[in-house]
């Protein structure tokens, strides 16, 4: 009982404070003065029904007012124009702002597992833990769907670091479980962001439309995800195809999985790593390659959750080799272009590192050309330089195709360059091809970094690299793309094969 009173208490104090109550104290006051206690019992019962009105307006009032019916808070229009302010205010003192777009992850289940009434408290009640996570100064709205935007108002330091830990902030105060109806509600929450000097035009409009754009990609990246807003931001669905529609069914279902290729040294013909590719076992068309399996998985929006299972898969078979003693240094993998304007990609991998204890020099990522223009990106290179500092390695492919320039290649932070298969086919026989694969790992020496030679068919290729001074080769001449399990028969097989290697070139051997 004494603790119900001191919580109506509270809840009496707390609407007497509010500002709009700050009218009726003088005439409370003068009620008692002049007409005694009952008249200043009737003033003060007359301001705290006022003040319980005000506490919850009407759906139809808050309409009027241009406020959500469900959480009271603004709505787009006057999110894009406190956006305006904002940018205004930060332009005439030098500040620095930004919009954000906090939304559910799987808005249908939420909405169909729930009634309407229910789903209203669910976002007052995730509108009340959002404003707590934020200064009192700044904006918190409603926009469409189960999604809200926020304004930060202009501040001189608001960096990528920042912007992403108030984004995980966020985050977790929407993913806190809370309690509706006695059942305990959880769920999870997406974020996409845009700074002020990445919007597309210095408008309320377009910056809040960047930031949903990033929340989109977010939410397609997979539960819990945060994204930056790029120009070059993932697109919806660019196409529906079977394998589409199947992708995200072959991935739960362990049927896209990583294949293992062995990687060697031409100096000593031993293994020196393996590099993991994506593999379909697809029951009617066979195993499907990266080149068929990558645009599927683009267009179905589950580039996160592949990168997801070929880490898996690669920190398994280190750790099984590991236990097997077969003395595997390395192992590569491939990371599309636009994994790497997730904030926390690197932080993610971090903890992949420390939950496998798998050391992260044992780890190379396979950089495409196309990650070269986005160096500039604030996030793109936040995340390359931490992987660096982690002591993880970057192989940046396709090397010599293409306009790659040596300024680009030393932003990338590679670490050995792979030459396409371009300049490695018939490498034996065509003396125009040992010209330019000679340039191209001379170029590299000049560099200080390491050659890798993709798609060596032959032993005569692998000979011929090895003699132009490329320090490592792979290919199908050498052993096709493998499932983990047959990695330990094939390591065997090899190292029985180079025990007594035959000398190549300037004192090289060969792996074959």
């Amino acid at each position: 009982m004494t603790g119900r009173i001191v919580h109506w208490a509270r809840a009496v104090a707390a609407m007497l404070l509010r500002r709009e109550m700050a009218v009726f104290l003088p005439a409370i006051g003068l009620a008692g003065l002049w007409f005694g206690a009952d008249a200043m019992i009737l003033i003060a019962a007359t301001a705290l029904g006022v003040a319980w009105m005000g506490r919850t307006l009407p759906p139809l009032a808050q309409a009027k007012a241009g406020l959500d019916a469900a959480t009271g808070l603004c709505l787009r229009p006057e999110a894009e124009a406190q956006i305006d302010r904002a940018l205004a205010t930060a332009r005439e003192t030098g500040g620095k702002t930004a919009a954000l777009v906090v939304g559910f992850d799987d808005e249908e289940s939420v909405q169909a597992d729930r009634s309407q009434t229910e789903v209203d408290h669910l976002l007052r009640r995730s509108a009340e833990r959002l404003r707590g996570a934020l200064r009192d100064r700044d904006i918190l709205a409603r926009l469409d769907g189960l999604r809200f935007a926020v304004i930060l108002q202009p501040t001189p330091r608001l960096d990528l670091e920042g912007l992403i830990q108030i984004s995980s902030r966020l985050q977790a105060a929407v993913e806190t479980p809370l309690s509706i109806r006695q059942q305990t509600v959880t769920v999870t929450a997406h974020v996409g962001f845009c700074p002020m000097s990445r919007a597309p035009k210095m408008t309320g409009a377009a910056l809040l439309s960047a930031a949903e754009a990033a929340a989109d990609a977010a939410r397609r990246s997979g539960p819990s995800a945060i994204r930056a807003y790029a120009p070059d931001i993932w697109p919806a669905r660019m196409h529906e195809d079977d394998l589409t529609r199947e992708a995200a069914a072959a991935l739960e279902e362990g049927r896209i999985i990583a294949h293992l290729q062995s990687q060697l040294c031409t100096d000593t013909g031993e293994v020196s790593g393996f590099d993991a590719v994506p593999r379909w076992l697809h029951a009617a068309r066979g195993i499907l390659t990266e080149a068929e399996i990558m645009p599927a998985i683009e267009s179905a929006g589950l580039l996160g959750r592949l990168q997801e299972v070929l880490v898996f898969n690669a920190f398994h078979a280190l750790r099984d080799w590991d236990r097997q003693g077969a003395g595997v240094a390395t192992i590569s993998l491939p990371v599309h272009p636009q994994s790497f304007h997730d904030p926390k990609f690197a932080s993610r991998m971090q903890w992949d590192f420390d939950r496998f204890e798998i050391s992260p020099g044992r780890v190379r990522f396979v950089l495409s050309p196309a990650i070269l223009p986005l160096l500039v990106d604030e996030v793109v290179r936040h995340n390359l330089d931490a992987l660096c500092e982690m002591g993880a390695g970057l192989d940046l492919s396709d090397f010599g195709m293409g306009a790659t320039s040596v300024a680009q290649i030393r932003r990338s932070g590679a670490q050995r360059l792979r030459l396409h298969r371009t300049f490695v086919a018939r490498i034996d026989t065509d003396p125009a091809q040992q010209r330019a694969a000679a340039a191209l790992i001379a170029m590299a020496d000049g560099l200080g970094l390491e050659t890798l030679a993709d798609g060596v068919g032959s032993i005569g290729e692998h000979a011929m690299l090895a003699q132009l001074g490329c320090r490592h080769v792979q290919g199908a001449g050498i052993a096709r793309a493998m499932p983990q399990e047959e990695t330990a028969a094939w390591l065997e097989r090899h190292r029985a094969k180079i025990s007594q290697p035959p000398r190549l070139g300037r004192g090289r051997s060969t792996g074959g």
